[in-house]
C-alpha cells in the first residue's frame, strides 16, 4: 500500500460560498443592529467609539437649577443625518486651517468714527448701499462706533483667542450658564469659551453663590470666561447688548478663525472642533445654522412675532417688513439660489404651490434647500470676507429696527454679494447637538423678559397688517405666499 500526504480538506462551512456570504451578511447586521440599540442618537456618527471625553468641569450649587426646565424631544427618527470623524484627526485638520488661513489682505475693512450710539444710527439707504461689495477698500460699517464696555483684561484676553472661540451671552438674568459636554482632551487647550453677561446677572450668580463679586474682577466658571458688560453703556434692551456678541463675534475676536454662537437656553453637547469640522469645514461653507422648526418665509416668523408679542412695536414691525418688501423681500421659492438641507414642499390641491403647512395640503419630498428662516440659537461660523460681510450688515439691520434676527436673515443672505455660503442643517441635527432649557422663571411665573399674558391674540395676519394688506407694500409678498398670485 502506497503511503501518501493526508489530504487537508476545508471545514464543511466554507465550501459553500452561498453560506459564507449568509453569515458574513448575518454578522454584519447583528453588528449594526447592536450599534444602532446603543447609540444614543440616531441622528450623529462617530466613526471611533474611542473619542477622549473630558469628566464634568463645574458642581453647581443645588439652589441654582442649571438643569431645571429642559425642553423634551420626540423625534424617532432623523432624515439627515451628519458623520463625525475621529477626534484626532479633527483636532489635526483644524489646526492646521488656523495656522494657513489667509492674511489680512483679503480682511473685511470697518468703518470707524466716534457716535453716541455702538451701530451708527443708519439710514435705510445707506446700509443698503453696503450690501454689494465692490472691492476690499470699502470700510463697512459694523458698530463700535463707541467703545465696547469691558475691562482691558477682558479685552486682552479675547483677542489673545487664536483658532476656535464659543461664546454666548446671558443679559438680564435671562438663562442659566451651562457647562458643554462631551469635550475631548485636547479641546481646551484649542478651544476658548466666552461668556458675556450684565451686572443684574452677575448679581444672581452672586445670589446663589456661584462666583464671588468680592473676589476679584475676573471670573471663571467651568469652561467659561465670564465677560462682564456695562450695559448701561450700550442699548436700553438686553436682547440688543446680547446681539454684539452673537453677530460681531468676529470683531471682538479678531484673531479667531472659526467660531460657535450658542444661546444660553442651550448646552452644546458634542465637542464644537467636530461640530466645526463635519458642519463647516467638511461642507466647505461660511456658516451652518439649523433651519426654523415651523416656518419657511420670513412673513410668516414677522406675523407670529407680531401675533405672540415677542416684540410689542407692531408698527416697528409692519414699518420694517414693508422696508424690506419695497427694497426686493420675496418670498421662499426652491428657485433660491441656496442648495443646503431636504426640506418638505406642501403642494396645494390644484396647480397652486405654498410652503405654508395646511391640513388639506399633499406633503411631497424635494430637493436639499435653505429655507428663508434659521433657528439662529446655534450658529457655526469660519471667519472672513463673506460671513464677516453677512453678520455686519445684519447686525445693521437688527441696530435699525429690533433683536428679532430672524426677520433680516433671507433678506440681507439674498441681496448681498459675495454670496454667503450656507450649510442650514436639519431641526433634528440641531436637537442633538444641544440641549434646550426654557428662560428662567419670574416669580408671576413668566419666564424672564416676557409678557405676563400668554393668551392668544387675534388673526395672525390681523396683528401686523390690520385693514391695510390691500395696500401695503408686502401685498404682492402675502400673495405670492398664500399662493393667491395670479401673474
Amino acid at each position: 500500500m502506497v503511503m501518501g500526504k493526508a489530504k487537508l480538506s476545508k471545514p464543511l462551512i466554507f465550501q459553500s460560498k452561498l453560506l459564507c456570504i449568509s453569515l458574513l451578511y448575518l454578522v454584519t447586521t447583528l453588528v449594526l443592529a447592536l450599534y444602532t440599540s446603543i447609540n444614543p442618537t440616531k441622528c450623529l456618527f462617530r466613526n471611533s467609539p474611542f473619542d477622549p471625553i473630558q469628566t464634568p468641569f463645574f458642581s453647581y450649587p443645588s439652589s441654582y437649577g442649571e438643569h431645571k426646565y429642559v425642553i423634551p424631544t420626540h423625534r424617532s427618527s432623523c432624515s439627515s443625518p451628519i458623520y463625525f470623524s475621529d477626534y484626532w484627526m479633527v483636532l489635526n485638520e483644524i489646526l492646521h486651517l488656523c495656522q494657513n488661513s489667509s492674511g489680512s489682505s483679503h480682511a473685511l475693512r470697518y468703518m470707524k468714527r466716534n457716535s453716541k450710539n455702538f451701530g451708527g444710527n443708519l439710514s435705510t439707504q445707506k446700509r443698503i448701499s453696503y450690501f454689494d461689495l465692490l472691492n476690499d477698500s470699502v470700510e463697512v460699517p459694523c458698530g463700535f462706533f463707541k467703545r465696547f464696555p469691558v475691562s482691558d483684561s477682558d479685552r486682552m484676553a479675547m483677542e489673545s483667542c487664536h483658532g476656535v472661540v464659543v461664546v454666548s451671552a446671558i443679559f438680564n438674568d435671562h438663562d442659566k450658564i451651562r457647562q458643554p459636554k462631551s469635550l475631548g482632551s485636547k479641546t481646551l487647550d484649542n478651544v476658548c469659551f466666552f461668556m458675556f453677561v450684565d451686572d443684574i446677572t452677575l448679581k444672581g450668580l452672586d445670589h446663589h453663590e456661584v462666583i464671588s463679586r468680592n473676589s476679584s474682577h475676573e471670573y471663571n466658571l467651568g469652561v467659561w470666561r465670564i465677560i462682564r458688560v456695562s450695559s448701561k453703556d450700550l442699548y436700553d434692551n438686553p436682547a440688543m447688548n446680547g446681539v454684539i456678541p452673537k453677530y460681531l463675534v468676529h470683531r471682538l475676536f479678531p484673531n479667531s478663525k472659526f467660531s460657535i454662537w450658542v444661546d444660553a437656553k442651550l448646552q452644546l453637547m458634542v465637542d464644537p472642533l467636530i461640530l466645526i469640522h463635519a458642519l463647516v469645514v467638511s461642507e466647505k461653507v461660511d456658516m451652518a445654522i439649523s433651519k426654523h422648526p415651523f416656518f419657511i418665509h420670513t412673513m410668516e416668523e414677522a406675523l407670529a412675532t407680531a401675533r405672540w408679542k415677542k416684540w410689542k412695536d407692531v408698527d416697528g414691525l409692519r414699518n420694517q417688513m414693508e422696508t424690506y418688501c419695497e427694497n426686493g423681500l420675496q418670498p421662499w421659492t426652491p428657485k433660491k439660489p441656496y442648495p443646503s438641507v431636504k426640506v418638505w414642499w406642501v403642494r396645494k390641491k390644484g396647480n397652486v404651490f405654498t410652503c405654508v403647512m395646511r391640513r388639506h395640503f399633499v406633503v411631497q419630498a424635494i430637493g436639499e434647500i435653505a429655507l428663508d428662516v434659521p433657528d439662529s440659537a446655534l450658529i457655526l461660523r469660519k471667519h472672513g470676507l463673506n460671513n464677516n460681510l453677512f453678520s455686519c450688515l445684519l447686525f445693521n439691520e437688527l441696530e435699525a429696527f429690533n433683536p428679532r434676527d430672524q426677520l433680516p436673515f433671507s433678506y440681507v443672505r439674498d441681496h448681498m454679494k459675495p454670496k454667503l455660503r450656507l450649510n442650514m442643517f436639519e431641526v433634528e441635527v440641531f436637537e442633538q447637538v444641544a440641549l434646550e432649557y426654557r428662560h428662567n422663571l419670574k416669580k408671576d411665573g413668566t419666564t424672564a423678559g416676557e409678557i405676563s399674558s400668554l393668551k392668544r391674540t387675534k388673526r395672525v395676519a390681523n396683528d401686523l397688517f390690520i385693514n391695510s394688506s390691500c395696500c401695503s407694500k408686502c401685498h404682492n409678498y402675502l400673495l405670492e405666499m398664500w399662493g393667491e398670485s395670479h401673474d
